[in-house]
């Protein structure tokens, strides 16, 4: 990247903790309806006029840093510069960087390797945080059309969809009354380091932005310090990467002739469920799921670069099972209470719960010599979202199971910290009715400071509710479902944090944002304590993380200038806005 001064208009500087993200966010939220709304008319000038318009869009320079610098999980990862990007200056600079700046050249993506479940390592390409946000203004031009265009059978990487939505689409699928019980369980083999260029490239057409894609994929790949080429494939951790996934496999359906009634449900002989290079072929027969393995879709992800995984491509009965996402999916012999003998369950797989018991086992283990009150800090977060993540399932044996053996590897803590004590003043330093409201004397903790460890038996099974056919965020008919569906994100929230939410009507007071957007969140007092604020729910908010670096800057930027007097703190909040 190379800036070209002030060719894109006059120069500006972006004080980031003065940014009007009320602002930001609804011009780039609105760009992007106009765009769905325009494909869903078959406008493909129009489309591409308000694609352009997002790229050249300031608004969408300042969501795309604030997604790369604060809210993705790699944001603390650097490419091949060395680079990141970490305090609001530099998060200003960044964005009169991009506002003014020609994509002149892309850089090498970083490799690097992270651990697979099977013991393998699979390989992630790190582009530069100024790339990556340039990928983020792509995305926000190019998804949009995608997703007025992406079939319902995709659920992985897509705005307002999960994993869950993936298996409650299974649910429906596998169920014992339907007829297609055999299931092709299929893998694409390296699917991100094998896409065709040239085919993708076709696919995307004209669209805005085609010149930096191009440049992306072949920017190449620097490992140890050399350069290899990536004539192939697009590197996995890239922000744009998963998107040119989803639209390179896009046509599954077509190709394996899914076919849909009036209703949206699946009336032909076959089905699919896909999430990213993972998905799942339902059939009537066992000699059509194998016609499907061996004839029908090699041709069709030839045409693409891609194969099936030998290794983890199968075709079996729902008797038998099969797993996905982390899920068992299986048929169980139910003659007593079942019309038709068999009865659906989807549970955690043996994988899965191993998986975690691993985790847990060496979290313990490095746990040794440290208090309780460390134990808990530690643990929580991994109990907490392992437990939140399968408990659409059929997960209550499960989690009873899994604290059963927390329980005793709680016992081997205290045995190993206190070795000379004697068991009942083990129990009484370690054990007690510490959780409020429950009348459980067996939780583990800390009684000096009240911390103590969850139990998975704690997290009430709660059933997804599957998003609606091809049904998308960007559609603005829509605006109410999606509202409703995102306030079932209170879970990850505390009681008292729900009812400040609820109180604000679910937005961040702030950057007016939805307030369950995947950014961490934390409780602002209005008045600060140190100037007599009470620790009452009339004086607390519930804000972004960021909102309330921001809330905090502006706050010493009044104090430092003199301005701060008794009954002016308040006024803060409502300046920032």
């Amino acid at each position: 990247m190379r800036s070209s001064g002030t060719a894109n208009g006059p120069e500006r500087r972006t004080d980031w903790d003065t940014a009007v993200w009320r602002k930001a966010q609804r011009l780039v939220r609105d760009l992007r309806q106009r765009i769905f709304r325009a494909t869903r008319a078959g406008d493909q000038r129009k489309v591409r006029s308000l694609q352009k318009l997002m790229l050249r869009s300031y608004s969408n320079v300042l969501m795309s840093v604030r997604r790369v610098t604060q809210v993705n999980a790699g944001k603390g990862t650097p490419g091949v510069d060395k680079g990141v990007v970490k305090t609001p200056a530099a998060r200003g600079r960044l964005v009169d960087h991009l506002a003014t700046a020609q994509p002149w050249r892309s850089q090498p993506v970083r490799r690097v390797y992270i651990p697979k479940s099977s013991g393998k390592q699979r390989p992630l390409g790190i582009p530069t945080v100024t790339d990556r946000c340039l990928q983020a203004m792509v995305k926000n031009a190019l998804e949009p059309e995608w997703e007025a265009r992406f079939e319902g059978s995709s659920h992985g990487f897509r705005p307002g969809r999960s994993c869950h939505d993936a298996i409650a689409k299974i649910h429906l699928l596998a169920r014992p009354n339907k007829r297609k019980k055999w299931v092709l369980d299929a893998d694409i083999k390296g699917a991100f380091d094998a896409i065709d260029h040239g085919l993708l490239l076709r696919t995307l057409g004209t669209a805005p932005g085609r010149g930096p894609i191009r440049q992306w994929l072949e920017a190449g790949v620097l490992e140890e310090g050399v350069a290899h080429a990536t004539p192939r494939g697009t590197p996995q951790g890239g922000v744009i990467s998963p998107l040119l996934l989803n639209i390179a496999l896009h046509g599954m359906e077509a190709a394996l002739g899914v076919r849909h009634n009036r209703e949206g449900e699946v009336a032909g002989k076959r089905a699919v469920v896909r999430y990213a290079d993972d998905f799942v072929v339902f059939c009537e027969s066992q000699a059509d799921a194998l016609d499907v393995r061996d004839r029908i879709l090699p041709g069709w992800l030839a045409e693409r670069g891609l194969s099936l995984s030998g290794e983890k491509t199968r075709v079996v009965h729902l008797t038998d099972g099969f797993d996905f996402l982390g899920f068992t999916v299986r048929h169980y012999p139910s003659p007593q209470t079942t019309r038709t003998g068999y009865k659906l369950l989807i549970r955690p797989s043996k994988e899965s719960v191993a998986g975690l018991r691993e985790r847990l086992r060496d979290a313990w283990r490095q746990l040794r010599g440290h208090n309780a009150h460390a134990v808990v800090r530690k643990l929580n977060p991994i109990i907490r979202g392992w437990a939140y993540y399968f408990r659409t399932a059929v997960s209550s044996a499960t989690f009873h199971g899994l604290d059963n053996w927390m329980h005793r590897r709680a016992l081997r803590y205290a045995r190993r910290a206190h070795p000379t004590k004697p068991w009942p003043w083990r129990a009484n330093r370690h054990w007690g009715r510490l959780s409020p409201g429950r009348q459980d004397h067996w939780v583990f903790g800390d009684k000096r400071s009240g911390a103590y460890l969850l139990k998975f038996s704690w997290v009430k099974i709660v059933r997804h509710r599957l998003v609606q056919g091809t049904a998308s965020p960007d559609d603005p008919r829509l605006r109410e479902y999606w509202w409703g569906r995102q306030k079932v994100n209170l879970a990850c929230l505390s009681p008292g944090d729900v009812r400040l939410a609820q109180d604000q009507d679910w937005y961040c007071p702030v950057c007016g944002m939805d307030l369950i957007n995947g950014e961490p969140l934390e409780r602002h007092h209005q008045v600060p304590r140190s100037e007599g604020g009470m620790r009452l729910s009339a004086n607390r908010v519930l804000v972004h993380l960021y909102c309330h670096q921001q809330l905090t800057a502006a706050w010493r930027k009044r104090r430092a200038q003199g301005l701060l007097r008794e009954g002016v703190v308040n006024d803060c909040l409502s300046r920032v806005r």
